[in-house]
């Protein structure tokens, strides 16, 4: 056998030994990683039924599908990457990254309020007729896979940080179940939740008055659960965002909004007593979302201006 295989074997052996002997800390990581991104993984779940809401119950399926394939491809040839080159080579600029990402969900957040206002609405919605419906649906999945990039990349910012003592060999294996661990666990979730008129409806049909009453139950509610997810999830885009801007402001020096937000959490889970986590984390959530819409919204004005002089000018 060549002597450049055999070292190449050997290689390969000393990796696999090392990926071996760091699946504990794989695991660890990989579970302590997901507890602490599984509010942004509620946000995921919340903010992605409003982008299948509307088609045809034979699109929907494929349309989760097509985003459910974008999104692992943030997560893993893209995200995965330039988080271990930049926890290797630039780790410094990990925050203003995520903090842009951030200012984006709360522009997107902020647009959507605007627009619910009785502002200018920008492109096609499912409230205009839609003239091409293959270019409407490919839009609307662009749209979600653009969204996933900025909340996958908190998820795995936030993956990193749990592991970032660990190996190379083990990061790497821990990110990259992290993101199809947490990619399935949401578009699943997804997929239930918008099929689950049809499985009302299915139910309707069938003979027994539990099964009937289930499914015209499952009927009448699910087009309040997802008018409800819909604003769950302008409302996530704002604390998302406003969540990510305040802990960056923080790790560069800035504490002070931030510092406000806490100050909040806090009075508010004094307050409540035995409900004290939870008022504490609504306290925080609504400064938050209270900063991503200020923001977003000033970001929107300016998106907008700059839009129509662009315009004016050609």
């Amino acid at each position: 056998m060549p002597s450049g295989l055999v070292a190449l074997l050997d290689d390969v052996s000393v990796i696999a030994k090392a990926a071996a002997a760091s699946l504990d800390d794989v695991g660890a990581g990989v579970a302590k990683a997901g507890t602490k991104a599984a509010g942004v993984v509620i946000d995921d779940a919340a903010v992605t039924p409003g982008y299948v809401t509307g088609f045809t119950p034979d699109r929907e399926l494929p349309i989760i599908w097509q985003i459910t394939k974008g999104s692992l491809r943030n997560k893993l040839l893209i995200l995965l990457p330039i988080a271990l080159l930049l926890s290797a080579f630039l780790p410094q600029a990990i925050t203003p990254i995520l903090m842009i990402g951030g200012l984006y969900l709360a522009f997107e957040g902020a647009e959507k309020i605007i627009e619910k206002l009785g502002g200018e609405k920008h492109g096609e919605t499912l409230e205009d007729p839609v003239q091409d419906i293959a270019a409407f649906e490919n839009a609307r999945i662009s749209g979600a896979v653009r969204t996933d990039m900025i909340l996958s990349a908190e998820i795995m910012a936030i993956a990193l940080s749990q592991v970032e003592d660990a190996s190379f060999v083990a990061r790497a294996v821990a990110l990259a179940l992290v993101g199809v661990l947490i990619t399935v666990a949401v578009y699943g979730a997804v997929a239930l939740i918008v099929k689950m008129d049809d499985v009302g409806l299915h139910l309707a049909k069938k003979p027994g008055s539990v099964a009937q009453a289930t499914g015209r139950f499952l009927l009448k509610a699910m087009p309040a659960v997802l008018s409800l997810l819909g604003t769950v999830g302008t409302v996530a885009m704002l604390w998302v965002g406003g969540g990510i801007i305040l802990h960056g402001l923080e790790e560069l020096g800035l504490p002070q909004p931030a510092h406000v937000a806490h100050e909040i959490e806090h009075a508010l889970g004094h307050a409540a007593g035995p409900l004290g986590p939870v008022a504490g984390w609504l306290g925080y959530a609504l400064a938050s979302a209270v900063v991503g819409l200020v923001l977003g919204a000033l970001v929107a004005v300016l998106v907008h201006l700059v839009s129509k002089a662009f315009g004016k000018a050609h």
